[in-house]
C-alpha cells in the first residue's frame, strides 16, 4: 500500500480548519482572513526551507476560510458550486525555515462580471513579508459559470463594487 504523506498532513490542516471554523468569528466579504500556520519537516524541501509548492497548498486554505466564514461556504454547498482556480502568480520574499510560525493573510481584492481576484500574503512573526500571491477564481455551477454579481447576492454582499486593480486586469488578460 503507498503512503502519501503530504496529501495526509494536508488533508489533517483542512480537517483542523474546517472543525475550527464556528470558533472563529464570521467575516465581511471584503474583511481579511488571518490564519496561524507553522512550518513543519515534512513542508521542507531540500534547501530546509519551505517548498514553493507548500505555499500555494496553503494559500488553499486560506481561500477556504475566507469563503466560510463570509457565508459563502452554504451558498456554494446548497447551489452545488465548485471553486475553481484560473490563475495564481507568486512572488517568494523570504524564506520561510523550519518550525517557524508565519500567517497568512488572504482578501478579495475585486472582481469583475466573471473572475474574484484574492490577494494571499504570507507574513513572518516579525511583520516580514515571506511570500505575496494573487488569485483569480471563479464558481462554476450545473449550468455553467456563476456570475459574480450571482455570488455576492447569494452571501449577502449588498456594497458597491470593487473593480480588480488594472495591473491585475492586465495579468488576467496576458
Amino acid at each position: 500500500m503507498r503512503r502519501y504523506p503530504d496529501r495526509m498532513v494536508l488533508l489533517l490542516r483542512t480537517l483542523w480548519k474546517g472543525l475550527t471554523l464556528r470558533f472563529r468569528a464570521p467575516m465581511e466579504a471584503l474583511e481579511t482572513s488571518v490564519l496561524a500556520f507553522r512550518v513543519w519537516p515534512n513542508d521542507l524541501d531540500v534547501n530546509v526551507h519551505m517548498n514553493n509548492g507548500r505555499f500555494l497548498s496553503v494559500m488553499d486554505l486560506g481561500r477556504f476560510d475566507l469563503t466560510f466564514r463570509t457565508g459563502l461556504g452554504r451558498a456554494m454547498l446548497r447551489n452545488r458550486w465548485k471553486p475553481l482556480v484560473g490563475g495564481v502568480t507568486i512572488r517568494y520574499r523570504r524564506s520561510l525555515d523550519p518550525f517557524e510560525a508565519y500567517e497568512l493573510h488572504t482578501r478579495v481584492l475585486g472582481w469583475d462580471a466573471k473572475w474574484f481576484y484574492l490577494e494571499q500574503r504570507f507574513l513572518k512573526r516579525d511583520g516580514g513579508l515571506a511570500a505575496e500571491g494573487v488569485v483569480r477564481a471563479l464558481f462554476r455551477g450545473r449550468e455553467g459559470n456563476v456570475p459574480a454579481a450571482e455570488v455576492l447576492s447569494q452571501m449577502g454582499y449588498t456594497g458597491p463594487a470593487v473593480d480588480p486593480p488594472e495591473a491585475l486586469r492586465r495579468w488576467a488578460e496576458g
